[in-house]
């Protein structure tokens, strides 16, 4: 049994020219942006090249590394990818259901490519539920393996984390393009995104960029002056 995962000695090897796809996602704990999920599908043999060519967990990678790396994946498989805005994320964090959601997403990209094998970064903490989870959504007879740090020890799904992290960086840059100011990062330990969004609460609170269901922005939200006297009505 791998450390992370399911008990892959059950499962059929995977074989030469079989179809991989690494999935995986970026963007979950942003309070900017969308949630991006990716994916990668290449030929077994392929594996051997992503890690020659230096592909790995897209966080142990600088922004100009992943763009190159994941220009070069163009020509090494299919890179696919799904975006969920932020007020569909924010639904299925106030029902509890942002790993259904995630998973919902993983089982489109499975739908689209059709594969023979199926390895998944496994945001849930019971990979072997959240395996049966994605066969059962997707409704594919191909073997599915759900690992934590498969983004980190898998290079398939390495490829499918670049793929996801490049996407998301892209469309919080649009995004900053768009609003004509810098938002950072989108995430909450970036000072700039921190402050944009400070800032951007007190004029439009209901701003459709914003995932308003994490705990976490209530410590950033601007907090409402205290009235006095002479302002409270009789």
């Amino acid at each position: 049994m791998h450390a992370h995962g399911v008990q892959e000695g059950a499962l059929p090897p995977a074989q030469p020219g079989d179809r991989i796809l690494g999935l995986d996602e970026a963007g979950r704990g942003s309070f900017l942006g969308p949630l991006v999920v990716g994916g990668f599908v290449a030929r077994t043999e392929t594996a051997e090249e992503l890690r020659t060519i230096g592909v790995r967990d897209s966080k142990l990678l600088t922004r100009e590394r992943r763009e190159e790396l994941y220009d070069a994946l163009a020509d090494l498989g299919e890179r696919h990818t799904v975006y969920l805005p932020p007020d569909r994320v924010d639904r299925s964090v106030r029902r509890g259901e942002l790993n259904l959601l995630e998973a919902q997403a993983f089982a489109e990209l499975i739908r689209r490519s059709t594969p023979d094998r199926v390895v998944a970064d496994a945001c849930d903490v019971n990979v072997r539920r959240f395996a049966a989870r994605l066969s059962q959504l997707s409704r594919t007879r191909a073997p599915i393996i759900a690992r934590h740090h498969a983004d980190r020890d898998d290079p398939m799904v390495g490829a499918a984390s670049i793929v996801a992290k490049v996407c998301r960086d892209r469309a919080i840059e649009a995004l900053g393009a768009t609003l004509g100011t810098p938002i950072g990062s989108g995430y909450p330990s970036d000072v700039r995104t921190v402050e944009f969004v400070r800032r951007h609460l007190l004029t439009d609170a209901e701003a459709g960029f914003v995932r308003h269901s994490w705990a976490t922005l209530e410590r950033v939200k601007p907090k409402r002056a205290a009235r006095t006297l002479d302002e409270v009505e009789p």
